[in-house]
């Protein structure tokens, strides 16, 4: 039970993909810098880059039924896939790896999760205890018990706590009130009339009721139900901040005192809630959304008791759909992928437990990870490689025309204070607390993961009174992907993603700077882009532009935004270029810097001059748009656009490179050629 309220967190790509691999380093087959096999060159780059780049490709890969995008990063995930469980299953042949081991409890789990026989046995028996605490909910103080007793077990209905640094000063923890799950994602689903979203909403109605029944509703009350639900998640989707609005920190950092709270929603009384969580001292919380709570206030004073109490249910219901029977686990599959996403079947089973282990207890796995896999000499490389981007990066701030000398000094100290993690954790993860029972032991996966959101929540009040541990990692060490946390001001690179095509440390240094130097300029970026650029050095939230400056970078940022705004998909299905701002500076930033950081490395170490046919220059943008090569199924771009921060990968491989006059000069682009921005439109923002 993953709780959805969590500290911003920038990513390369929008999931968490894991990454390959148990062979051994010095049997490890050598790979090509380019694939020429993948490319059409009978397409002009300067016609068609995407196309030229990855033709071939495109053409002959059909994307696996179970899955709804294909491309680099999920052809890694499958490879991945098949060595990480070897790993996890030599680990549970070993008898070292006992239950009371961090390697036990990865091993024990991942089992719970394949234990289907036990699961279908034991049916809805797991809910039946919340279900009996729900229909026993007369008035809000009911509720408000409930809510307390369900918050530390990955509750989060109506609202949920989360505890982490304090945006204004990160080097401290504070309590943080946001708002609930939504069984729709994205409120535009709720609130708007376009043909998508009403079609949506009423496949999600259906679904509602179809899951109903399988708490013992008969099909008749399991269709009113599913209205009554329908209809208070749409409430409490209207007072919500849009997906644009969710994107400014400054709009969800409101710290108030619990007297000042307790004016806002006056049904709860918060001073007991606050308490009932551990929290008792607690005198001064966060309101990530103070609307929506007001809003809340109306919902409670219409004392629609009945109707809560379908809505807990459902909730309870739908956040435990993979712990309960196969039955119930293909039904909520044929809506949330199916219909939503456009899959045609399930993951295999063993791929969807090990997604658990690496997103619940991920370090655990993480340390055999390390042990087997990462050669040391990689790290030093991408380090290497990390601070000549950095360096390029100092140089681009220095030579920006639009910025003023004063601001430049805030930026390129907030880009030397950035903290550099690369591979796996100093400090690993302590799982000593945590208990994950066998299936031998009577373990289940319902009982693991309510385990682990109370050993989750445990950790978070322990936080509360210290002060803020900047050594923690957000991702595992076999994750297939990078972030910047603008709290931190950090950028983490686990070791999975040093791996081809990102990176290849005995490989060509262009193709490498094209894959993982872009990934490293793309994380900095972000501490630069229109969120990031909100928090000073030390991470906190702190305006530190000049007006004029401020005025400039907007301007650029709106002129990036239209940009993406005019992609077209699908017919009538637009990129939000507002919503996909930050990626997209992420990117445009991002290539731009690790260009003029491969610059450098020709400048000191030589130009290897042509491979494969190619220039350094030309293998560096090829390296770019091989990394974002993707088929992508229709219902999951129109799930993508309305939900997801992030660009669909096949504009991400060549919308930013068109505002870098270099593409043009290593690919001969002139006016009137489709690749072709003029000059003066082309963005340049860092």
């Amino acid at each position: 039970m993953i709780k959805q309220l969590t500290k911003p967190m920038f990513c390369v790509v929008s999931a968490m993909f894991t990454f390959s691999a148990v062979e051994a380093q010095d049997a490890k087959p050598k790979e090509p810098g380019i694939n020429v096999s993948y490319m059409n060159t009978k397409v002009s780059p300067s016609q068609d880059f995407f196309q030229y780049v990855n033709g071939t490709w495109l053409d002959k890969t059909e994307i696996p039924s179970d899955r709804t995008t294909w491309g680099s990063f999920n052809e890694l995930i499958k490879k991945t896939d098949k060595d990480a469980m070897a790993i996890l299953k030599e680990a549970s042949k070993n008898p070292k790896y006992k239950s009371d081991t961090d390697q036990g409890k990865a091993v024990n789990l991942f089992n719970t999760v394949l234990d289907t026989v036990g699961r279908n046995k034991r049916g809805i028996e797991p809910l039946k205890p919340y279900l009996k605490k729900i229909d026993a909910i007369k008035n809000v103080a009911d509720l408000q018990k409930y809510l307390v007793e369900m918050e530390p077990q990955g509750g989060n209905d109506f609202f949920g706590i989360y505890i982490g640094a304090d945006e204004k000063n990160s080097s401290k923890n504070s309590v943080s009130l946001g708002v609930s799950r939504l069984g729709l994602s994205d409120k535009d689903y709720y609130t708007s009339e376009d043909k998508d979203s009403k079609e949506k909403r009423a496949k999600y109605e259906l679904h509602v009721a179809r899951m109903m029944q399988f708490i013992g509703e008969s099909p008749e009350k399991a269709k009113q139900s599913a209205t009554e639900i329908l209809a208070l998640e749409t409430s409490l989707s209207s007072p919500r901040l849009n997906r644009v609005e969710s994107r400014d920190s400054r709009l969800q950092y409101n710290p108030m005192t619990v007297a000042e709270l307790q004016k806002l929603t006056p049904a709860i009384k918060w001073d007991a809630y606050f308490t009932g969580l551990g929290l008792a001292k607690l005198d001064t919380v966060v309101v990530i959304e103070p609307r929506y709570m007001k809003a809340l206030q109306t919902v409670f004073t219409e004392n629609k008791v009945p109707q809560w109490k379908e809505y807990l249910k459902w909730t309870l219901l739908n956040r435990s759909t993979s712990y309960l029977t196969t039955e119930i686990e293909t039904a909520n599959f044929d809506f949330y992928s199916k219909t939503l996403r456009g899959a045609i079947k399930q993951l295999p089973r063993e791929e969807t437990a090990l997604q658990v282990v690496n997103r619940s207890i991920g370090e655990a796995l993480g340390k055999l990870y390390v042990e087997k896999v990462f050669p040391a000499e990689a790290k030093t490389k991408a380090i290497d490689m990390i601070h000549n981007v950095i360096t390029a990066y100092q140089n681009r701030i220095n030579n920006l025309a639009w910025m003023s000398d004063a601001t430049k000094v805030k930026a390129i100290e907030k880009l030397n204070k950035i903290t550099i993690k690369v591979g796996y954790p100093d400090k690993w993860k302590d799982y000593s607390a945590l208990e994950i029972k066998s299936v031998a032991e009577g373990g289940s996966y319902f009982e693991n993961a309510h385990n682990l959101s109370k050993w989750n929540f445990k950790k978070g009040l322990e936080k509360l009174n210290k002060p803020v541990d900047k050594t923690e990692w957000g991702m595992s060490p076999q994750t297939v992907n990078a972030y910047y946390n603008p709290s931190y001001n950090e950028i983490v690179f686990p070791a999975a993603i040093l791996q081809p095509p990102f990176y290849n440390y005995q490989a060509d240094e262009a193709v490498n700077y094209g894959g993982i130097g872009a990934v490293i300029g793309h994380e900095i970026s972000h501490g630069f882009d229109d969120s990031g650029a909100r928090y000073n050095a030390d991470g906190n939230l702190v305006d530190w532009w000049t007006a004029d400056d401020l005025k400039q970078f907007t301007t650029l940022g709106n002129e990036l935004a239209d940009q993406y705004s005019a992609l077209e998909p699908l017919p009538g299905i637009h990129v939000d270029g507002k919503f996909t701002l930050g990626e997209n500076i992420g990117d445009l930033g991002g290539i731009n810097a690790a260009y003029d950081g491969l610059q450098l490395y020709l400048k000191a170490h030589g130009n290897p001059g042509l491979i494969d046919g190619f220039t350094p220059e030309q293998r560096f943008f090829i390296s770019w748009a091989t990394v974002w090569r993707t088929k992508t199924r229709d219902e999951a771009i129109k799930s993508q656009v309305k939900t997801d921060p992030h660009s669909p990968g096949m504009y991400r491989a060549y919308v930013p490179i068109q505002n870098v006059d270099a593409f043009y000069q290593a690919f001969g682009i002139k006016a009137g050629d489709k690749m072709y921005i003029e000059p003066a439109k082309r963005v340049k923002i860092w």
